[in-house]
């Protein structure tokens, strides 16, 4: 039997759930006009708040898209502050409840865990299934036992059914005010603000509750690949995840009844290009790194996407102080991959003299 929760919402509306999804809301983000403007008159705005969700006439304002390149074009698609901090107080209250139902390696988007976690399992999947990579006759170093599954699902973000979702947090929420206010976040995506039916679907990328449900959402291929196909090596980091086993057929089979899974259940379907079975001596594309055996590489894209932040900082449209902190997150991650070489030479694109970094 499944827990249910019921009488949450009066939760969710509490003065003092309202005042820390408010301050999560505005970390990082205090000098913004918009926070400013709010925090101008924050009782008066909070209590306001607080009113339209005791008596459900609490409507989120439309979303503000905008498309970034970075250099991958995106749609963002961004909410009013006041949502913002309706977001929080949802998602404070009923995080605890779905993400102890979670497997231990879905792993973006939740506490102690992160693409740096999803790629130590990776590695120590990889040691389990190809022997510690002994193989006679090397051919190089890198020349290991066993196959990936790497599959990622086509425009997820797009894609996800909001009737399905609502389903799936009906079998754990049943008080229907709760229920009505995520209704209210999905349907916000919609220029008409319909119902949630059968064919309404998508969520911005983005928003903090659109990170959580993407987790609710495919929790649902969790259980079904770690306990119906009883696959051992499963890692899931968004839509993207791979699968590890010994032998390429199997993977095979794996393949054909995850994309029959997603499509009769989820109304997703597997990404045909990027979807497909590798040998783990080729080296796994996974959570930004190209992974072999003895070393890690940046992914291209990733590299791509720091030079074009430089290429903007040469031209005048990044500021210095936003170059360096763009580069101080982007080495942090680099450090993890075999780039000492690839760091030097981003710095000295950044700078037309040298400068003295210790990496």
């Amino acid at each position: 039997m499944v827990k249910t929760y019921n009488n949450l919402y009066e939760r969710i509306i509490d003065w003092k759930n309202l005042i820390l999804a408010y301050r999560k809301a505005i970390k990082g983000k205090t000098k913004k006009r918009y926070i400013l403007e709010f925090e101008a008159n924050l009782r008066e705005n909070l209590l306001r708040l607080q009113e339209e969700l005791k008596n459900q006439t609490y409507s989120p304002k439309p979303l503000v898209t905008f498309i970034l390149r970075d250099p991958k074009t995106r749609k963002i698609s961004k909410s009013d502050f006041r949502d913002r901090i309706v977001h929080h107080s949802l998602f404070q209250i009923i995080e605890p409840i779905f993400d102890k139902s979670f497997i231990y390696d879905s792993c973006a988007n939740r506490k102690g865990k992160g693409n740096l976690f999803a790629l130590n399992r990776f590695y120590e999947f990889a040691k389990e299934i190809s022997e510690n990579g002994k193989v006679k006759n090397l051919i190089n170093n890198n020349q290991i036992k066993g196959y990936c599954l790497k599959a990622d699902i086509k425009h997820y973000f797009e894609e996800v059914n909001h009737k399905v979702l609502m389903e799936i947090i009906k079998k754990k929420i049943t008080d229907e005010r709760v229920l009505w206010l995520i209704e209210q976040i999905l349907v916000n995506n919609s220029f008409d603000k319909k119902l949630i039916d059968s064919s309404t679907k998508g969520m911005p990328l983005g928003n903090l509750t659109s990170q959580f449900f993407a987790n609710i959402y495919l929790n649902e291929l969790d259980y079904f690949v770690k306990h119906k196909l009883r696959a051992k090596y499963y890692i899931r980091y968004v839509d993207d995840f791979i699968v590890l086993h010994k032998s390429k057929e199997q993977l095979k089979i794996w393949k054909l009844e995850i994309d029959k899974f997603l499509r009769e259940k989820l109304k997703l379907e597997l990404h045909p290009q990027k979807s497909k079975i590798c040998s783990l001596s080729r080296g796994i594309d996974f959570v930004g790194f190209r992974c072999f055996w003895h070393y890690k590489l940046l992914r291209k894209r990733n590299i791509r996407k720091m030079l074009f932040s430089v290429g903007r900082y040469k031209n005048g449209e990044v500021s210095k102080e936003k170059i360096l902190e763009i580069f101080q997150g982007w080495n942090a991650y680099a450090e993890w991959a075999n780039s000492l070489g690839l760091r030097r030479m981003v710095i000295s694109n950044m700078y037309s003299e040298p400068i003295q970094i210790l990496l």
